[in-house]
């Protein structure tokens, strides 16, 4: 068992990542359902949550069914930072997260997520004023360091560690260089490995197969895995992972049934929780990789990602059962989209 503070997660427990716009409750949920074992929310603006900014604060909003369950904040300011964890904390997460691994210009030209890499100093006084501001336990998302020349991560990690941390997550890549290229998981060894290193190790970068889950446990002897990009619109490929795992053997293909009633549960909760208008448009992104494999399927495609009434995308929901009544779906390759400046995953 691994365990993060009061948390207990299985055995090589799967994350699923903070994702900006796509890590929200509905997307977590049916991730849940579908076998993660922590998850994360959006990343969370310290100076947002100060200001009572509407967006920040709505990316507070947890439900039981979600536990155990991550608030993931960033911010370059000790004060700042300090008040945030101490709003987080009242909201009853099970853990507070530090993001010092967002790549995005604007946040790190703003001192923030992976700009905090290359002031090794300020990330460990960031990290000790959240300790000390929260009961939750403390843990980080971070990445190698900010380019090839700075690749620092024990360093980060022994002193993020002394610093109060409970858990640590690598993105396997530095900053500069976004998503391009294969993620390094040779360094996330090298900080699991380290004899002074005692709290739990996820590695995070280009987790796309069951296969290569296993491989890379195998391999570098992480504790777990945070995944990303592989689970948008495809939230099976947790239970695909476990059951390889465990198994050594593939599971079928979700069936058609499954990935509507799937879209389906999604599509609801995300006009429950945002409204109609943003729960829609906000599930549009998800639908191509949700049926992605049927033939002849533009024609539908173009209909969910114009529906602008929730019974419009449900009647093109019954339309799919239909039209492929009998259609079995095969097992897509999962091509992670390069979301460079777009995402902060």
């Amino acid at each position: 068992m691994i365990k993060i503070g009061n948390i207990t997660l299985p055995d090589f427990p799967l994350l699923l990542a903070p994702m900006e716009d796509v890590s929200d409750p509905p997307f977590r949920v049916v991730c849940k359902d579908n076998g993660a074992d922590l998850l994360y929310t959006e990343f969370i603006s310290s100076e947002g949550l100060i200001r009572d900014a509407i967006k920040a604060r709505r990316k507070l909003d947890i439900f039981d069914e979600e536990r155990p369950v991550g608030i993931q904040i960033f911010g370059g300011d000790e004060e700042r930072m300090a008040m945030a964890a101490r709003i987080v904390d009242v909201t009853n997460p099970d853990l507070l997260d530090i993001n010092f691994g967002c790549p995005i210009k604007g946040i790190v030209n703003r001192g923030a997520g992976a700009g905090v890499l290359k002031d090794i100093d300020l990330m460990v006084r960031l990290t000790e004023a959240c300790v000390k501001s929260t009961r939750l336990p403390v843990t980080v998302k971070t990445r190698l360091g900010w380019d090839d020349a700075t690749k620092n991560i024990e360093e980060v990690a022994e002193r993020l560690q002394d610093a109060g941390i409970q858990a640590l997550a690598i993105h396997g890549r530095t900053r500069c260089q976004l998503y391009k290229g294969e993620a390094d998981w040779s360094l996330i060894a090298k900080v699991k490995n380290n004899p002074r290193i005692h709290i739990p190790i996820f590695g995070n970068g280009d987790i796309n197969t069951p296969q290569k889950a296993l491989e890379y446990k195998n391999r570098y002897g992480v504790d777990g895995i945070m995944v990303g990009r592989a689970a948008i619109g495809y939230p099976w490929i947790f239970r695909e992972i476990k059951h390889y795992v465990q198994t050594g053997g593939m599971l079928p293909a979700p069936t058609l049934a499954e990935r509507v009633a799937v879209s389906r549960k999604q599509l609801r909760r995300s006009v429950a929780w945002k409204g109609p208008k943003a729960g829609i448009y906000s599930m549009r992104r998800q639908y191509l990789y949700y049926f992605k494999g049927l033939p002849g399927f533009a024609e539908l495609r173009q209909r969910l990602v114009t529906a602008i009434t929730i019974e419009e995308a449900e009647s093109v929901l019954d339309e799919i059962l239909i039209k492929y009544e009998g259609f079995e779906m095969v097992q897509e390759p999962i091509v992670l989209k390069d979301y460079h400046e777009n995402c902060a995953l």
